[in-house]
């Protein structure tokens, strides 16, 4: 039977009052006998009301086998996820971004597929845009593109069973974890592809599946975008120094894109122009077929003409950060000598280990 492993649900949240309303309602929902889930929400000394819209949905008789509160004093990211993992006590742990929904087949999917001899498994995890408006609908469609965002396979819904070397919101088997330990805290942003590697290199395998999925709320103005661009990139910049296994090159395509043409804008200014023509023409180009291309969406928005001038601000942002990231290195490798960060992924390892139930 499926439904016959426990299951933590595990999600964290620093000031995501109103993000969490919809995911609660969600997890409320989920089809997968509740008696056979475990609900670990993970506060980071939130200053709004997400702690007590937390408490409200515990202190409601949803027919959980438990509902778990943790107040994490670090905002760290890395250090929340090992509080959950600590606490978690099911034969399956899935983690849940604060910003997302999730359909009532969730648990359930994650767990039939765990069951056809998967160790981690998860889905496609396109975005979505809460208070529908036209100019978030078009931020929306440069988020989707994969010429404004990533790649990443999983961003959009799988059409068929596949490996890849990430999953976003991803069930885990207890005994991965139990062997590869915790998330680095010394990482932010890109904590989840270290930990992904140490699970690869464990000798692990991550399914996606294609009747798994669930949805991630974008930014809702382009400011926020363009900081968390900026943000994603600087630790991309970091992480090269802490497990540069982890990174692919396509992680570093705005930074190249940066670089070069800061390289050719030089070139061009002592006399030499036709490069940087050149490099922009070919981008431009990119630009403009992808902007046509999201006006092949059904949702198509006026504001979409300003895509041209979207895409190259989420690169610049992205491509800076990485730039501010690598110059940022040795001051960081200093300032996270006496972190202990393999210590506590080691310490989250051990606890997992006894937090396994008989």
């Amino acid at each position: 039977r499926t439904d016959s492993m426990i299951v933590s649900l595990c999600m964290i949240a620093y000031n995501e009052a109103e993000a969490i309303e919809g995911l609660f309602s969600d997890i409320s929902l989920q089809e997968y006998p509740h008696e056979k889930i475990e609900i670990v929400f993970v506060d980071s000394m939130s200053t709004d009301s997400t702690h007590e819209r937390m408490e409200e949905f515990k202190n409601t008789d949803y027919g959980f086998l438990d509902v778990k509160i943790v107040q994490c004093a670090k905002r760290n990211q890395a250090f929340s996820w090992n509080a959950a993992l600590m606490t978690a006590t099911g034969d399956v742990i899935i983690r849940v971004d604060a910003h997302a929904r999730i359909p009532r087949n969730f648990v359930s999917r994650n767990v039939y597929n765990l069951k056809q001899g998967e160790n981690v498994v998860g889905g496609g995890r396109p975005n979505i845009s809460s208070n529908v408006s036209s100019w978030k609908l078009t931020l929306l469609a440069a988020e989707d593109s994969l010429f404004g965002s990533s790649i990443a396979a999983y961003r959009r819904p799988a059409t068929q069973k596949e490996y890849m070397d990430s999953l976003f919101h991803a069930a885990y088997r207890r005994k991965v974890i139990a062997k590869v330990g915790g998330f680095n805290e010394n990482l932010g942003r890109t904590e989840d592809n270290e930990f992904h590697y140490r699970i690869r290199m464990a000798g692990f395998k991550m399914c996606c599946c294609p009747d798994i999925i669930s949805y991630q709320h974008s930014r809702n103005t382009l400011k926020h975008m363009i900081r968390q661009k900026y943000s994603n990139g600087r630790w991309i910049g970091l992480t090269l120094s802490e497990c540069p296994g982890c990174l692919s090159y396509f992680h570093f395509a705005p930074f190249i894109f940066v670089m070069m043409v800061i390289l050719l804008a030089v070139i061009a200014a002592l006399g030499r122009p036709m490069l940087l023509y050149m490099l922009l023409l070919i981008y431009g180009m990119f630009d403009a077929v992808n902007t046509v291309g999201c006006f092949t969406l059904k949702n198509v928005q006026p504001q979409f003409f300003l895509l041209p001038l979207i895409f190259p601000l989420l690169h610049v942002a992205y491509g800076v950060g990485t730039l501010v990231g690598l110059i940022q290195i040795p001051f960081w490798r200093r300032k996270i000598r006496n972190s202990h960060a393999k210590e506590h992924i080691e310490r989250v390892r051990r606890k997992v280990k006894e937090n396994t139930r008989r």
